[in-house]
């Protein structure tokens, strides 16, 4: 599992003209699952995310109440090591991923954080204002 994790002042998410999800002032998280994840990697996952020290002061979303919102990103996994075409095998077919993604949101809501996400296997457009910019790599 692989998430990239940056503060953001505002981000969003539009599918088809409607904005599905949308958080000020938390954490923006585009998460991609490999074939090997499972539910424990996924609740691991969403400990990290929710107690990553990244906000201002050393603090963590967990610490402030900062919302997260959750975007599921299976080019995480692309590979582009040989020519121009990423390949996406490494990525874990929707069947597996869906899940996964989800047990991460039901995760960090059981911790009581405040989640928003985009919608799987849509078109999405992703919008966001990045503060710092502070972005991380979470590789599980």
């Amino acid at each position: 599992m692989r998430a990239v994790v940056q503060t953001v002042g505002r981000a969003s998410v539009t599918v088809d003209g409607e904005v599905v999800g949308a958080i000020t002032d938390g954490l923006l998280v585009l998460l991609g699952v490999t074939h090997t994840d499972t539910p424990e990697l996924a609740r691991t996952m969403a400990r990290k995310m929710h107690e990553l020290r990244i906000l201002d002061d050393d603090r963590s979303a967990a610490d402030t109440g900062a919302p997260i919102l959750l975007v599921s990103q299976f080019t995480l996994y692309g590979d582009t090591r040989r020519g121009r075409r990423p390949s996406w095998t490494a990525a874990a077919p929707a069947e597996v991923a869906e899940p996964l993604v989800t047990a991460v949101v039901e995760a960090l809501r059981a911790r009581g954080a405040t989640v928003e996400t985009g919608r799987f296997r849509a078109h999405m457009l992703v919008e966001s204002v990045n503060i710092g910019p502070r972005t991380l790599l979470l590789d599980l």
